[in-house]
């Protein structure tokens, strides 16, 4: 039986996947024609629970650029879902169709309870407050491109830390590589939750935590802002606190080494100055679009086998009902009653979130 690969998180890729993925993303770069009909007659899904720009359309190109197709939705109440279909229901279905999944939610560990039920692979395209893989997968082949590198750097992380999966991913990612040292740079309210500063910790990374910009603007190699996400608060007073809290301006990049690389998962709103996106040492368009490559170099290793006849997955039936495990009221098991209780030593194995 065939072992079905998925893009759950960063992590599980080893240092040769990783390099073997951005050498090939190099390669569609420089001759994308040859790629032209690579994945012909491939057909990929995109399950999208919550709204999107790049991510969405960037797999949707990625496909079409590789000479497959795609199917989905981006609006969950056009589907079955707006009628309680499960997860699992929908994933076993649309699996039935497709030879990829991308999936996007506003429930944590939402791509890993598809994962157990999808006969075909499965790929997070972020998944509530949790974690945003390929965006790393972008960000470190951003950093590749424009530094030759991803270790021995000094990087400063802003904004929405607490509630930014593209934070927490990364994070995960840039502590694999030594003498990394980071600078985060948050309101009390919006710090890194507690399983992230102990990943940090656990894996032995240098980490600051620090108020403003301009504490260490001056030191830093790499700037990745975020936005305030409005979507995750409780209130539109919570989220009035927070916002516009920090804004990167021309003033406080006078401080900035001149080789600095700004990079920003996008959209942005207002925290960055409008005139600095045509500061040389803006990256994140070009981040953007090196999304494209990256993430058509992975739908070409997940699809490379698309003889899934005799691929099962995890789970081929609803299993006994136990109590959830998980406290987290963002935690997919909060809504998908049937999911396993799973733990990954003291964490609950779709959000992270501590258990017990």
């Amino acid at each position: 039986m065939n072992t079905l690969r998925h893009m759950l998180d960063f992590g599980s890729l080893n240092d040769e996947e990783w390099d073997s993925l951005c050498r090939e993303a190099d390669k569609i770069r420089q001759n994308p024609a040859a790629y032209a009909s690579a994945r012909q007659g491939a057909v990929l899904a995109t399950l999208f629970f919550e709204p999107s720009t790049r991510t969405q359309l960037s797999f949707q190109t990625a496909m079409l650029r590789l000479g497959g197709s795609v199917i989905g939705f981006s609006d969950p109440g056009c589907s079955s879902v707006a009628k309680g279909e499960s997860l699992r229901d929908t994933v076993k279905i649309v699996g039935t169709y497709a030879d990829v999944i991308v999936i996007r939610s506003p429930l944590e560990g939402s791509a890993y309870a598809a994962s157990l039920y999808s006969p075909v692979p499965v790929i997070n395209a972020g998944d509530g407050g949790h974690l945003h893989p390929t965006q790393t997968m972008t960000d470190l082949y951003t950093l590749r491109r424009e530094l030759g590198r991803c270790d021995g750097l000094k990087i400063g992380v802003c904004g929405d830390l607490y509630y930014g999966r593209t934070v927490h991913s990364l994070l995960s990612a840039l502590a694999r590589y030594k003498g990394n040292k980071f600078y985060l740079i948050s309101t009390d309210s919006l710090r890194i939750p507690e399983y992230c500063a102990r990943e940090l910790k656990d894996s032995g990374a240098e980490f600051y935590e620090v108020k403003t910009i301009e504490e260490c603007i001056g030191e830093l190699d790499v700037l990745y802002m975020t936005r305030v996400q409005r979507e995750r608060f409780a209130s539109a007073e919570e989220y009035q606190r927070q916002a516009g809290v920090y804004v990167l301006t021309t003033d406080k990049l006078r401080h900035a080494k001149s080789d600095l690389v700004i990079l920003h998962p996008l959209p942005k709103v207002d925290e960055i100055a409008p005139e600095i996106d045509d500061d040389p040492r803006a990256k994140y368009f070009a981040q953007a679009e090196n999304g494209l490559y990256i993430r058509m170099a992975l739908i070409l290793w997940l699809t490379e086998n698309m003889e899934h006849a005799n691929r099962k997955p995890i789970h081929s039936a609803y299993p006994i009902p136990a109590e959830r495990i998980c406290r987290n009221p963002r935690c997919v098991t909060s809504r998908e009653k049937y999911l396993p209780a799973l733990a990954v030593g003291d964490r609950c194995a779709f959000c992270a979130h501590l258990v017990g």
